[in-house]
């Protein structure tokens, strides 16, 4: 497994420990009976619940193209230092940008998501060259 797959892997357990979180935050929130019920009058999470749904949905967002960048850097078969230290990037800023939206570190979250998508465009780019 080239270490940009082993990040990739790590990035998608992160995105389940992310939905761990908000599923109970949001529970917490609206109690136990509207989570199991059908939910036909959606409820606006806020607080922590709704910054931890934030986060979750950000992070599927950036793992899609994360992801893409992965498999092209591992199917092209152009894993470099480059790629590898930009892989490691992209999960350290993830995993910084989780307590940064949950605490709510402005302008810092901004600043980390920014390091996140620069890291996984340099793997796009990298790829190219």
């Amino acid at each position: 497994m080239t270490p940009e797959l082993l990040i990739l892997t790590l990035a998608a357990l992160l995105q389940a420990l992310q939905f761990s979180i908000y599923s109970v935050t949001a529970q917490m929130q609206v109690g136990s009976r509207y989570a199991a019920g059908p939910r036909d009058r959606p409820r606006e999470l806020t607080g922590t619940a709704g910054r931890a749904q934030r986060a979750m949905n950000n992070h599927f967002e950036g793992l899609i193209l994360f992801g893409i960048a992965v498999m092209v850097v591992t199917l092209a078969d152009q894993s470099t230092t480059t790629t590898q230290f930009a892989a490691y990037t992209y999960l350290g800023a993830r995993l910084l940008y989780v307590p940064a939206y949950l605490l709510g570190w402005a302008p810092w979250r901004s600043l980390i998501w920014f390091i996140g998508f620069l890291a996984t465009f340099t793997m796009l780019i990298a790829a190219l060259i």
